[in-house]
């Protein structure tokens, strides 16, 4: 990992603990929303995922994920993970992967007829040692769109972008998902998304699948979020998610 990359997280990481509710969307699912998380408020994820295809079985054990309303309809995002890999026929590994930072930005508000849209540039920074497996080795970058419509417990979003990678066998990428999930009560959320990805790599085929998934609202700071999905069609690709989610902000002035 080298000087700068470090700084990189370092500076994340420390506004993260000076900082002093937030909307439902994104995880525990692949597809994102175009919903920032409100002004000078936070969203932290202590979060595993486990993926397996069919050259290894992956997993976060676990990674951290940080959402800062750092501006009105923008959001600063960073993924810190601890990367465990076990490809097929070798030993395991584990170790520090590659962090993701972003910015997610909503720039059309939602109206009664009109959805709601907005960006989110993800930039995955290779501090994972690849020799390892522990990452790509290369910067990669995300550019989506994102389009939220709600009415009453339902709510529907998705869209989609291209990812720009690079390193050795490694392909350009299209990402397309949408989602439905319905408040079935104030504590319990559901939803269900399709996904499709063009191919990453040059041995790895297309993939459509879909994902289930749960939001519980312990209370209203404290929440889990579970997932699993598979692919329909593709190189048997399945993955499992969980998280604890803490959401917390300033508190509303006294009138």
């Amino acid at each position: 990992m080298n000087k700068i990359n470090v700084f990189i997280i370092a500076a994340l990481l420390f506004i993260l603990v000076l900082a002093p509710r937030a909307a439902f969307a994104g995880p525990p699912f692949k597809t994102d929303d175009p919903e920032p998380v409100e002004y000078k408020h936070w969203e932290i994820y202590l979060a595993s995922q486990y993926s397996h295809d069919r050259d290894q079985n992956s997993a976060t054990l676990p990674h951290l994920e940080v959402n800062y309303g750092a501006l009105p309809n923008m959001q600063i995002h960073l993924i810190a993970p601890m990367q465990y890999v076990k490809p097929e026929g070798e030993g395991s590994q584990y170790g520090y992967g590659d962090t993701e930072v972003g910015i997610k930005y909503r720039f059309i508000q939602e109206t009664k007829y009109f959805p709601m849209i907005g960006t989110f540039p993800l930039l995955e920074i290779p501090t994972g040692d690849s020799s390892r497996g522990l990452g790509n080795g290369k910067t990669q970058f995300f550019l989506p769109l994102w389009f939220q419509k709600s009415w009453g417990p339902w709510t529907t979003y998705g869209g989609g972008g291209y990812w720009f990678t690079s390193g050795e066998d490694n392909r350009d990428w299209w990402y397309f998902g949408w989602l439905v999930q319905r408040e079935i009560t104030k504590k319990l959320t559901l939803g269900v998304e399709l996904y499709y990805k063009t191919a990453s790599k040059a041995d790895i085929d297309e993939s459509k699948g879909y994902t289930v998934g749960a939001i519980i609202n312990l209370t209203d700071n404290h929440h889990i979020l579970v997932s699993a999905g598979q692919d329909i069609y593709g190189p048997n690709y399945y993955n499992f998610y969980i998280a604890y989610q803490f959401t917390f902000g300033p508190k509303e002035e006294k009138k």
